[in-house]
């Protein structure tokens, strides 16, 4: 529950709320909510309910489906298999006593909740599903640049990132899964 709350409602979820509605202001995305600061509010709103829904989804379904979505860094060397792994775990999670690797319904699923759910809820009447389609896509990109961003610049518990990174937020004690029998990428 502390994860679910930290992403959906920390300060990484509101920075990137913020960030995202000053791109779509930039580009007056979508035209029909227009310019000023009461249309980067309704922007800022916009992406806030989509990252709430999308996080709300993937805890959700992570624990209906009893599966752990927290990137686990690859015990691999060489960018290759790093950037594979990272590639990977887009789309996996591990489940089961053993922490093995599967393929994870909620990891492709949650990227798409969020999107889909503002073009039938809350976005002018221009949009189809075919537009939440295509920013889900961009979501699940996004999630694999969030990976490659811990993969590659995550350095360890004393670096900021080590700091903020997903285990100490779930109460881990190292950035393992539960198990030395990990499947290698």
């Amino acid at each position: 529950m502390r994860a679910y709350f930290f992403n959906a409602f920390g300060p990484f979820a509101l920075l990137d709320a913020a960030y995202s509605a000053g791109i779509s202001q930039a580009y007056n995305a979508p035209r029909e909510w227009g310019q000023g600061a009461d249309a980067f509010g309704v922007r800022a709103a916009s992406h806030f309910g989509i990252s709430l829904l999308s996080a709300t989804a993937s805890y959700g379904l992570a624990e209906a489906f009893r599966e752990d979505t927290a990137y686990y860094r690859c015990d691999c060397t060489g960018w290759r298999p790093r950037l594979e792994h990272a590639l990977i775990s887009t789309l996996t999670a591990r489940r089961g006593d053993d922490g093995h690797i599967a393929f994870s319904f909620p990891a492709l699923a949650a990227p798409y909740t969020g999107a889909m759910s503002a073009v039938v809820a809350w976005y002018p009447g221009r949009f189809t599903p075919s537009d939440g389609f295509r920013s889900g896509n961009y979501a699940l990109l996004g999630n694999f640049g969030q990976n490659l961003a811990l993969e590659f610049l995550y350095g360890g518990p004393h670096t900021l990132l080590g700091r903020l990174h997903f285990p100490w937020l779930s109460g881990r004690k190292e950035d393992k899964p539960p198990t030395s029998n990990r499947a290698s990428h």
